[in-house]
């Protein structure tokens, strides 16, 4: 009777569903501000790859459950499941996070898909969120950003930036506008219009063409300076709490990484279309596009790569990830050269990587 009794306890128990794990996802991207279209763009794929009965996901736009500055550690801590950013915010938390997002004139938008993918890019975003109690998943790149935004003045060489105060992002970033003369001003993106409406800097960068569109920039500046040597792409991604990970079976987290990946190149294409719709409304709109000559990009290029070297020098954890996008600029650069001109990018003449590499720890 009691062997009966648990084979049909047993029977019961396996014929009986597993909850469905109900998941509560934010972004460091309010809702003006067209990034936020990547998290979506995920959530909608995940929801039509997995089923309701295994997972649900309910998406909350940037600002409305915690501040952007709050979502890492909202992920971290469980109190989210999931959160949509760009690790370059956390770059504080470790050095490591601000080459995982950008380079200065180093990758481009096929450069971080490709590395990620191929060269063992994953394994350094596994590593670097893996040390805060996350899993990362990159599902969106964009190419290099619009460049800077000038209000009186234009910026065609690099002596035109001496002594400007300019709106930047990022740590080797503001260490390479210094040293061409300029002077790094750090604002949210929230407050970048009215500081340049205000004359609180000379003028800003913030993002791709249509972002800054939409952001109203044409609306203050008068002046557009191409390219964006200062972040030759971006990447963007959610971060997701190991534990409510963990709690999911094996193929519910494959259809996550099924998601990202489809998100990651659909990111591409769509932020390029995007970018070169807003190219041409800018130029509707009056601004005076220029662009800085490649003698002057080269010798950007130098100064990055020993910006480069001295962050990385200062900081191993991000020479680690440094050493390896170097490693594969090496080895792709073989096939790459020898296609063009019909090869996907530019090889740059980068840093040196054994000074990198002797960084490590």
């Amino acid at each position: 009777m009691k062997h009966l009794l648990s084979t049909a306890m047993l029977a019961l128990a396996a014929a009986t569903p597993a909850l469905a794990e109900n998941w509560t996802m934010t972004s460091v991207w309010p809702e003006n501000i067209g990034l936020i279209e990547m998290d979506r763009h995920w959530v909608e794929t995940v929801n039509a790859l997995v089923d309701d009965d295994k997972l649900t996901i309910e998406f909350y736009e940037g600002g409305s459950l915690v501040p952007a500055g709050e979502v890492f550690g909202a992920v971290a801590s469980g109190t989210v499941q999931a959160g949509g950013d760009w690790p370059g915010y956390w770059a504080g938390r470790d050095a490591a996070f601000s080459p995982l997002a950008t380079t200065s004139s180093l990758f481009n938008a096929v450069d971080y898909v490709n590395w990620i993918r191929e060269w063992g890019g994953q394994a350094l975003y596994d590593e670097a969120y893996g040390k805060f109690g996350m899993v990362y998943l990159p599902y969106g790149v964009t190419n290099n950003e619009s460049g800077f935004r000038t209000v009186d003045k234009p910026i065609k060489t690099i002596a035109d930036l001496q002594g400007m105060r300019l709106r930047l992002a990022g740590l080797e970033q503001g260490k390479l506008l210094e040293k061409l003369g300029a002077n790094q001003v750090s604002l949210a993106g929230s407050e970048i219009y009215q500081s340049l409406e205000r004359g609180v800097v000379d003028g800003a960068e913030f993002s791709t063409p249509n972002i800054d569109y939409t952001a109203g920039f044409h609306q203050v500046t008068k002046y557009w300076s191409t390219p964006g040597w200062h972040q030759s792409a971006s990447l963007l991604g959610v971060m997701i709490n190991k534990a409510a990970w963990d709690a999911l079976d094996e193929d519910t987290q494959q259809r996550l990484r099924i998601a990202a990946e489809a998100t990651l190149l659909w990111s591409l294409s769509f932020t390029e279309k995007q970018a070169t719709e807003a190219f041409a409304q800018f130029k509707e709109a009056g601004t005076e596009i220029t662009r800085m000559d490649d003698a002057a990009l080269e010798q950007i290029q130098q100064m990055a790569n020993e910006t480069i070297e001295e962050v990385a020098c200062e900081h191993p954890t991000a020479a680690k990830v440094y050493a390896s996008q170097i490693a594969y600029l090496e080895d792709y650069s073989t096939w790459r050269d020898a296609s063009a001109p019909f090869n996907l990018g530019r090889t740059p003449n980068g840093p040196d990587r054994a000074r990198i590499e002797a960084c490590v720890e």
